[in-house]
């Protein structure tokens, strides 16, 4: 198997947009409605999820076992459980494997441009 399958198999490269999902809630739970706000913040603005993308994503990340829903202990306003969702292990992982290979072809994009100290 090539290099190029095996990334891709593992599931690199990311969209923009998963990769910013897994990055809102790396170092806390949170619920969609945050994770919506995180990303847009995240992006300067490039990524707006709609209430139903966002949880298109989330439904397809939470069958990929990247991420898990696990219950808020602090029910909001409306008085409905509220979920939160949180890296597994296994989307951990998958994002620490994206960072390295964005930082990459960062670095390969400044030797090309003769910036070797960033």
């Amino acid at each position: 198997m090539t290099d190029k399958q095996s990334t891709k198999q593992d599931g690199l490269p990311l969209t923009e947009a998963t990769f910013f999902i897994l990055l809102s809630i790396a170092q806390k739970p949170k619920h969609g409605y945050a994770i919506m706000k995180d990303v847009e913040s995240l992006s300067d603005g490039r990524i707006k999820f709609s209430t139903g993308t966002l949880y298109g994503a989330i439904s397809r990340l939470l069958e990929q076992e990247w991420i898990e829903q696990v219950e808020n202990d602090q029910p909001p306003d409306t008085g409905r459980p509220r979920k939160d969702y949180v890296l597994t292990n296994r989307g951990r992982s998958i994002l620490n494997a994206e960072v390295g290979r964005l930082e990459s072809v960062l670095a390969s994009a400044r030797l090309r441009f003769g910036e070797e100290n960033g």
